[in-house]
């Protein structure tokens, strides 16, 4: 069976008179958003740009804060609550980078999107710029109210590859004294609000062992055997916590979890390994505190370098962070996730595996929870998608937000 393909600026039309559609202005700003690549490795700049232009032609001031290298950047606005308060209020905050589609088999060109049976595809239409697109094509709802409380917009740079660009932005939030009191990161839930999820925590070690001919190994130092020795305990740490515990049973992986997912070194099969790299992460539950893990790697990894360098004492391994992202705690004042119960009309609490800009937001003393369109089901794979309803259901959600913060219309004086 084959299905049409319809271009992503058209609203379709759907067999079910009652299933919800989205608004042709935030259809199309999610396809545009989707159009630029902005795979982490590249810049995010003229995705940044385009969103500052359209917020600048509403009225509103963007602050573009960019990057140490100055290849990418954040964005942060404001629309002030009408006695001019910039402070507290409400953030919607989404990142625009999207993971690779390197190796993987798409059917469509993945930053062309297309809308085929009900569905927007392309790369980070869940994940997450079909938020991002919503919120964009409601822009003149959002102007057309006096709020009681200022509401911010926060796009952010390589959440993807450790929240970097977030912790750049909160900086610059703390040094203008604008605070949020309460913030929705997008990420893809299906509209169901998520008040916990795991850290993440990136690392690369390194080993530098010394060459030699395979023929003469008593000669050099593999480093390939002692980075093996390194995974090794690294997998023992995980059965450790999937056999023991601590457990936390409302995550669908109700503990701590480790994984080795990059590995690189040696020459040639006749050549003792002189390097060999690889890149691990663990993701700890809400409640462990992930300075216990890295101690327990860190003193495994000090018995090793006495080793190697008994060896040869210029043979060496380390260990560097890449990337940390704090846990989302459900411990809190909770005033985020009651309204997004409310906005959402999902009263639920759940929780995510994977890890978001949530728990950065959180320690920064904000008031977080996840809530967005779309499932993570869906999102970095070949061939991702999002279902219109749910971007009309996100639709709904902001729709609700903006009632919620002007409960009283403007009225004529007489």
């Amino acid at each position: 069976m084959t299905s049409a393909t319809t271009p992503a600026t058209a609203v379709p039309s759907t067999d079910d008179p009652t299933a919800a559609a989205p608004s042709a202005a935030g259809l199309a700003w999610a396809a545009k958003l989707v159009s630029f690549d902005t795979t982490s490795r590249n810049s995010n700049l003229a995705l940044i740009h385009c969103i500052a232009d359209e917020l600048t032609a509403h009225g509103i001031t963007p602050v573009i804060v960019p990057s140490p290298d100055g290849t990418k950047a954040n964005l942060f606005a404001t629309i002030p609550a009408r006695d001019g308060a910039v402070t507290g209020g409400v953030m919607l905050a989404g990142h625009t980078d999207v993971v690779p589609v390197d190796g993987q088999d798409w059917h469509s060109d993945p930053f062309t999107p297309e809308i085929r049976e009900d569905r927007l595809y392309g790369r980070g239409t869940t994940d997450m710029k079909a938020f991002s697109g919503a919120i964009l094509g409601l822009l003149p709802e959002f102007l057309s109210r006096e709020l009681s409380e200022p509401l911010h917009f926060a796009w952010t740079y390589d959440e993807e590859v450790g929240c970097h660009g977030a912790v750049i932005l909160l900086t610059e939030l703390a040094a203008r004294g604008i605070h949020p009191r309460i913030a929705f990161v997008g990420e893809p839930t299906s509209m169901r609000p998520v008040s916990a999820h795991k850290s993440s925590q990136l690392f690369r070690v390194s080993v530098r062992g010394i060459a030699a001919h395979s023929s003469m190994t008593p000669t050099g130092v593999n480093a390939i055997e002692y980075a093996a020795r390194s995974i090794a305990f690294i997998r023992s740490l995980a059965d450790e916590h999937r056999l023991s515990g601590p457990f936390d049973d409302t995550f669908v992986v109700p503990y701590t979890t480790a994984n080795v997912g990059l590995v690189s070194g040696g020459a040639a099969v006749n050549t003792v390994a002189e390097h060999c790299n690889f890149d691990f992460e663990f993701r700890t539950i809400p409640g462990e505190d992930p300075a216990t893990v890295i101690s327990r790697i860190e003193e495994h990894l000090a018995q090793l370098r006495a080793e190697i360098q008994q060896e040869d004492p210029a043979a060496d391994i380390r260990m560097e962070p890449r990337g940390t992202v704090p846990g989302l705690s459900p411990e809190g004042p909770r005033a985020a996730l009651e309204l997004a119960q409310q906005l959402s009309g999902h009263a639920v609490e759940e929780t995510v595996v994977y890890a978001t800009e949530a728990g950065l937001f959180q320690r920064a003393g904000i008031d977080t929870v996840v809530c967005g369109p779309g499932n993570m089901d869906q999102g970095h794979t070949a061939n991702e998608y999002i279902e219109l309803s749910q971007i009309a259901a996100c639709e709904s959600f902001l729709q609700a937000l903006f009632a919620h913060l002007s409960p009283t219309e403007r009225t004529a004086q007489p």
